[in-house]
């Protein structure tokens, strides 16, 4: 097993790993210092209680911050929830309206003429690193009116957006949901209907278990035409990172994506196992940290070799990614010791053990090729 800070440098030997840290080269912007309960947070990411994400949407709780500096947060999910709804609608009411005048009149951001409804743009950001995001979408997401964001947009992405843009977080967490899916369903619809530019950030890619399929099918039933634009995937780019090929002649000839948990009511999603537990294939699973004990189990059940190399990556393609390298029967005893939090992303097959941080050496891994 190798554990492994950001992405070392490549060398013929595990032991020689180092550590390096990517440069950004995108400015943050200056923010003041306020002290919020429960806020702090190490993650490239947006979090619930982050306190980034409070100074982030200062237009929604600009009233609260101007009256104190702390900022105390309710106790329980629920409360939270009900908590930055009540803050954030008269904001949104207020929004809407300038938007809806701005339309009648034919302003700027009336969109077409005034008539019509505005743009929906539905923006992979990859998988956390902004340099991988594409061209399109660093210029849509730099003229949008609106953004509504995910927890797992990184903080570097969202410092791309427009300085008249208004930031809307509604990121779900396990136990936590900032907006049900209805919620952000009608968000989207009803500033679209006010001829709003609006952007709807996902991690990764949003037609891969972005949920991005459900919300375009609901407002092109609405009459509003939804415009996708791709974003890499955790798996491919968190694999690049780590020079692991998905697919390798005589090594892995398909690669499979798989969901840790599904939609409540649907199949249980470790039920794919024995399908899944292919030694010719790569199998990338997202979401997936308390149910791999049980998923391991089932892959070895069904003939998966136990010591299938696999990898579990922590926030992937940022400066605080971290890697566990480990057979397939120590993965999960190896990410509880290493204490990986969610986003993880889980890649399981033989073309693991082609990256250079695989503790074998080059001739080990050649070897293992021409075997096949």
């Amino acid at each position: 097993m190798a554990f492994v800070s950001k992405l070392p440098s490549i060398s013929s030997s595990s032991s020689s790993v180092t550590q390096l840290r990517k440069p950004n080269s995108f400015n943050t912007h200056p923010f003041n210092s306020i002290h919020c309960a429960s806020c702090s947070s190490t993650s490239p990411f947006t979090e619930k209680h982050s306190i980034r994400r409070y100074e982030r949407d200062n237009w929604i709780y600009k009233n609260q911050l101007d009256q104190s500096s702390y900022c105390p947060l309710p106790p329980d999910s629920n409360s939270v929830r009900d908590y930055d709804i009540a803050l954030q609608l008269p904001e949104l009411k207020k929004l809407l309206q300038v938007l809806r005048e701005k339309r009648e009149s034919g302003g700027p951001g009336a969109g077409d003429g005034g008539r019509g409804p505005g743009n929906v743009f539905l923006v992979g950001t990859g998988p956390g690193d902004p340099e991988l995001l594409t061209v399109k979408a660093m210029r849509v997401i730099q003229n949008a009116d609106l953004l509504l964001y995910d927890r797992l947009v990184s903080d570097d992405v969202l410092n791309l957006v427009g300085d008249d843009a208004k930031l809307l977080y509604v990121g779900k967490t396990a136990g936590y949901h900032s907006r049900t899916q209805e919620e952000i369903h009608e968000l989207l619809l009803n500033f679209a209907e006010a001829g709003a530019t609006v952007v709807r950030l996902k991690g990764g890619d949003p037609l891969v278990f972005g949920r991005g399929g459900e919300e375009m099918d609901f407002l092109q039933q609405q009459g509003i035409q939804v415009k996708v634009i791709p974003g890499i995937t955790a798996a491919s780019g968190i694999a690049a990172e780590l020079g692991i090929p998905l697919t390798h002649r005589g090594v892995a000839n398909s690669v499979r994506f798989l969901t840790g948990h599904s939609r409540k009511g649907g199949s249980d999603p470790l039920f794919v196992a024995a399908n899944a537990a292919d030694p010719d294939s790569t199998l990338v699973v997202y979401m997936g940290l308390s149910t791999l004990p049980s998923l391991v189990l089932k892959l070895i059940h069904h003939g998966l070799a136990p010591d299938t190399p696999a990898a579990a990556v922590e926030r992937g393609t940022t400066p605080q990614q971290h890697v566990v390298l480990a057979e397939l029967k120590d993965l999960a005893e190896k990410i509880t010791s290493a204490q990986l939090v969610s986003p993880t992303l889980i890649i399981i097959g033989k073309v693991v053990a082609l990256s250079p941080l695989w503790p074998y050496s080059s001739k080990e891994r050649s070897i293992l090729v021409e075997a096949k």
